[in-house]
């Protein structure tokens, strides 16, 4: 059965409602590797937001009233207008987010970026797949997991994650391989006792996500021979109650070449939004709202179980 088949047959369908939210993916660039990445993001790719969509996305964010506006990658921080496109839409909208992997933060010559965003007061969303060295490190590589507590308690230093503060830090952690995420309520406790007790490391709040079967993470499942059964997984934890909270359906989101899509999920699965490739240059009037929204087999992750809060209603 496919994903519209399964909508149809509870009932459903996935159309825009109002929409509120635009989400930048600003290029495939990535000091990072990850086994579960849907992007295929790494260090060897190249593919980056030039200075002209820089310009061009928050030219959007000024004809649009957006409650929030969500930056994400590969890395953000190896974009180099970065500063430019966070200033410029921090001006926009009341609520700036930034997707980070943390080690790419980390590096030196990023430093100066923690100094914009709590100028800007951008809420983080720091990548963090497990509460473990064992299960970070499978994922992301050798040596992540350190790094990324690092940077946690350093942002933990400037305010970010402080009661009070203002300055928000959240998590997105999803398991290793095929497994599901447990409800977020659950991991979230449980992130925040081992983070705390461990590291002595604070933040706001944590959401999970099904790792989609899309990129690296589809060459991994059809090499280890996991792909149907994965699928299948899915398939059989689809849970109604998730769709009506689905990010595509309140948000536009726009690739590092400016065309248009509904998600980020759809970016890496090539499918524009309303079914044809449009550049933001070109968007004068926001989708309307009950326009269907072009699906796959990839949309059963988020959808799975409790779904994916934060492929979901988040909006890194």
């Amino acid at each position: 059965m496919t994903f519209l088949e399964q909508l149809q047959s509870h009932g459903l369908e996935l159309t825009k409602k109002a929409v509120n939210s635009l989400q930048v993916n600003v290029g495939l660039t990535c000091d990072l590797a990850c086994s579960h990445c849907h992007h295929e993001a790494g260090p060897e790719r190249s593919e980056m937001m030039g200075r002209a969509t820089v310009e061009e996305v928050i030219a959007c964010a000024a004809r649009f009233s957006f409650d929030s506006i969500d930056i994400s990658g590969g890395a953000p921080e190896l974009l180099p207008d970065l500063p430019r496109l966070v200033s410029g839409l921090a001006a926009q909208t009341p609520k700036l987010v930034i997707r980070t992997n943390l080690v790419a933060l980390a590096g030196p010559s990023a430093q100066h970026l923690l100094d914009l965003y709590r100028r800007h007061r951008v809420v983080m969303v720091a990548s963090l797949p497990a509460s473990t060295a064992l299960e970070t490190d499978e994922v992301r590589g050798e040596g992540v997991y350190a790094q990324s507590i690092r940077m946690l308690q350093q942002l933990n230093t400037i305010g970010y994650g402080a009661a009070g503060s203002g300055l928000e830090l959240n998590i997105a952690a999803n398991p290793a391989g095929t497994l599901l995420p447990d409800a977020q309520c659950l991991t979230q406790e449980r992130f925040r006792k081992e983070l705390l007790s461990k590291h002595g490391i604070t933040f706001n709040s944590l959401f999970t996500l099904a790792n989609v079967p899309l990129g690296r993470f589809r060459s991994w499942l059809l090499v280890s021979g996991k792909l149907s059964s994965y699928l299948m997984q899915l398939k059989e934890r689809f849970n109604s109650c998730t769709v009506s909270g689905l990010m595509c359906i309140s948000q536009v989101s726009v690739n590092w070449d400016g065309f248009i899509y509904d998600c980020d999920f759809n970016i890496a699965a090539g499918l524009p939004h309303n079914g044809t490739k449009r550049h933001i240059s070109s968007l004068d009037k926001l989708p309307q709202q009950g326009t269907p929204i072009p699906v796959g087999e990839h949309c059963f992750a988020c959808t799975a179980g409790y779904g994916s809060t934060c492929g979901g209603s988040i909006a890194a």
